[in-house]
């Protein structure tokens, strides 16, 4: 079953099923007094006896109320002006539910509900998207429905809401990218097979590159090929770049971790959840989700987007605890804990960016720590930068786009908890401030450039589903860093 989105004229259909938007109060307008009056007034009598007021989220719903008229919801979405670009989402979400099994459904809004139905239009239709999603294809004995169900969204300016929903589709496709890779079995989805999937991005105008690990460790990455030793799949670095800007203008760099599966290695971590390490590399596929979206929508800027792809396992060639390892920065690395990878695979990758392209900046994505998620539960990434003007952006779009962060401190206390004396660091530091020492690790291989690391740990697989998210992957980080890139560097 697939999901058809297509946009009308704010006019009432005469026949079909209808979603009808409305804002809080009791009383009918225009639209709802029609279809009342073609139900014989049973609408208005649900209202009175459900003591239906429209406020936020409610829904009414009557079945075969006239002729020609299988379904009329009305959909109260509270005081309208409070409306969000999420809340509109939402609601987009709810219709996509409601359109389930084959069903058609047009989504009128109440006349005089809002003055710019168009831009409502477009997020709702982006939400149905979003919410439609499902990660099904393992599924063999499921029955899988042929039909596909239409959502057609009325509203007063059809154009310009086909416009922006067009912009808002691709990046809903780079989302539904990110979530596909996530959701991915790891024994499906090596280093190998994530860099292929990364290549498809081709045929949108991304030149893509492939490092292997001999090139790496010509490179002198021991700090990435340390991780990925113990693995029968072999490490990957891949380099997505997209020339949307002027020649002479410096990309901006996304860099993401890609852990395809991260048993712990020799630090094994406890088998329960074990699992849910397939989505270690929730970072990388932000990133290359993140390319998707960019290279669709034509976006005006430069921008590289890095991905270390490893796997780590433990074997008789794997890393060991208190091995000593070599950057691509030559700075060395204790390495007191196997699980504590990612840190390690974003050290190289970050050294390679800054010293390759020159960037503007540096943003990193990383399902880094479990120590973010007791600090701020799965509503919020961790947010850690040396730079105020990138964090007040971040957190700006976060909150209108509903990917939500919250900054973190860094300082001199912690970054001494990484010090060892057998090396010039050491990849763990302690029980306490456990997200912050690790961002402190990986300023180290930053260089006082503008910088940004995101700790989606909690955010990016396994987060609390909503309208626009059922799936176990939510695809975060797309969406914040395709709106930031729209909103402050185009």
């Amino acid at each position: 079953m697939s999901l058809s989105i297509s946009f009308a004229n704010a006019t009432l259909p005469k026949t079909g099923s209808v979603i009808l938007v409305h804002g809080k109060g009791a009383k009918l307008g225009a639209i709802g007094n029609q279809l009342d009056r073609e139900a014989g007034g049973s609408i208005s009598r649900a209202v009175k006896v459900k003591a239906y007021k429209g406020e936020k989220g409610s829904e009414l719903s009557l079945l075969a109320p006239a002729r020609g008229r299988d379904q009329i919801i009305l959909c109260g979405v509270g005081a309208v002006n409070g409306m969000t670009h999420t809340d509109w989402e939402k609601l987009g979400g709810r219709a996509a539910a409601l359109c389930g099994d084959g069903k058609s459904f047009c989504l009128v809004f109440e006349k005089g509900l809002l003055s710019k139905t168009e831009e409502a239009a477009a997020r709702i239709a982006l939400g149905a998207k979003l919410g439609d999603y499902k990660f099904t294809q393992y599924k063999t004995k499921e029955k899988k429905s042929t039909r596909t169900s239409r959502l057609i969204v009325a509203s007063g300016a059809t154009a310009r809401a086909k416009s922006a929903y067009g912009e808002l589709s691709a990046m809903a496709d780079g989302v539904l990218l990110a979530r596909d890779l996530v959701n991915e079995p790891a024994n499906v989805l090596s280093p190998p097979e994530f860099a292929k999937r990364a290549k498809g991005l081709i045929r949108l105008g991304v030149k893509v590159e492939v490092l292997s690990e001999a090139q790496m460790k010509r490179l002198g990455m021991g700090a990435l090929l340390g991780v990925g030793q113990g693995s029968a799949h072999p490490s990957q670095l891949v380099i997505m770049q997209w020339r949307g800007g002027a020649a002479k203008d410096k990309p901006l760099a996304f860099i993401g971790k890609g852990v395809c599966f991260d048993t712990g290695g020799i630090s094994i971590k406890p088998s329960a959840g074990m699992e849910e390490m397939k989505g270690d590399m929730g970072g990388a596929a932000a990133v290359t989700g993140l390319m998707m979206s960019l290279a669709k929508r034509k976006a005006k800027v430069n921008v590289v987007g890095v991905i270390g792809l490893v796997e780590n396992m433990p074997s008789s060639t794997a890393q060991r605890p208190g091995d000593i390892v070599t950057s691509m920065s030559g700075q060395t690395i204790e390495v007191l804990n196997t699980d504590a990878e990612g840190r390690l695979v974003l050290a190289d990758a970050l050294w390679y960016t800054q010293n390759r392209f020159k960037p503007r900046f540096m943003i990193d994505l990383a399902t880094l720590t479990g120590a973010i998620m007791i600090a701020l539960g799965q509503d919020y990434a961790g947010m850690f930068s040396n730079n105020d003007k990138l964090c007040a952006q971040l957190d700006a779009i976060g909150k209108a786009e509903g990917e939500l962060v919250w900054r973190m401190p860094m300082n001199d206390n912690f970054d001494k908890m990484i010090n060892t004396p057998n090396a010039d660091m050491k990849n763990i530091g302690g029980r306490y401030a456990g997200s912050s020492t690790a961002a402190q690790f990986l300023e180290r291989f930053v260089n006082k450039l503008p910088w940004v690391h995101l700790d989606i740990a909690g955010t990016a697989m396994g987060s609390p589903k909503s309208p626009i998210s059922q799936s176990w992957a939510s695809g975060f980080g797309v969406k914040l860093l395709d709106r930031f890139v729209r909103a402050h560097y185009e």
